[in-house]
């Protein structure tokens, strides 16, 4: 362990987590914001579905840890809602399995200590045309725009039952008029442009939560901060970039 503690902010999903560090990804833009106010651990699953992760939660978030996660941002959904396909062993989550797999997830994490926090994310959209050119056109074709949007919209409602926040990815990426061909780099995985978005939704919702104490990274402070000096720049969002 390495001192002094800071808050603990876990990252826990499947390849739009562990690739979240890479290529300007959310991330590492989280991480530079919370640069000497706390620690971002990185649990990213490539390929992963709900069920996988349900399977390894006590692993993963111990309830019996002496140090307990402040946040834990959660994204599965993604692959859960990827239709089966010939060359595949793999089958979709189905709906209400999935539903139930995030519940127990969320409930857990919330259980870990009176002071953690959950943010769960939806499935982003897809671009078929992209996935098609980059992947294959039969990866394409499991991959739909309404199975992520069911999806999606399933976490959403489950997040209201069981006081969960939930950042919208699916309806954040799609107000960019350009999305189907500046957000992703595959079709499935998140570019630079892609992953400013869902930092900037992150953020939004730590700065609006009526959470004591906040975690938003302004109220945070500094690690061996001076009070009279400014210990590191200020935070500015890189300009986004105009649509064509």
């Amino acid at each position: 362990m390495v001192g002094p503690a800071r808050p603990l902010f876990v990252l826990f999903g499947s390849s739009i987590v562990q690739l979240s560090f890479s290529n300007g990804g959310w991330g590492s833009i989280i991480a530079d914001l919370y640069s000497r106010r706390a620690d971002i651990l990185l649990r990213g699953y490539s390929g992963w579905n709900s069920r996988q992760a349900l399977q390894v939660l006590h692993h993963v978030f111990p309830k019996d840890s002496a140090i307990q996660p402040s946040l834990v941002i959660v994204y599965f959904g993604g692959n859960d809602a990827v239709l089966p396909f010939p060359s595949s062993q793999k089958t979709l989550v189905p709906l209400p399995e999935y539903v139930e797999n995030m519940k127990k997830i969320g409930i857990h994490l919330k259980s870990l200590s009176e002071k953690t926090r959950v943010i769960f994310l939806t499935a982003p959209p897809v671009s078929y045309a992209l996935i098609k050119e980059k992947l294959s056109e039969e990866h394409a074709k499991c991959r739909t725009l309404e199975s992520c949007r069911k999806y999606a919209e399933a976490c959403k409602e489950l997040c209201k039952k069981i006081d969960v926040k939930c950042i919208d990815v699916w309806s954040a990426i799609q107000k960019r008029d350009d999305w189907l061909t500046s957000c992703f780099t595959d079709g499935i995985h998140l570019t630079a442009e892609g992953s400013q978005i869902v930092a900037e939704e992150i953020c939004k919702v730590l700065e609006e939560a009526d959470w004591e104490p906040s975690l938003h990274w302004k109220e945070l402070p500094i690690e061996f901060g001076s009070p009279t000096k400014p210990s590191s720049p200020a935070r500015q969002w890189p300009k986004k970039k105009k649509s064509p």
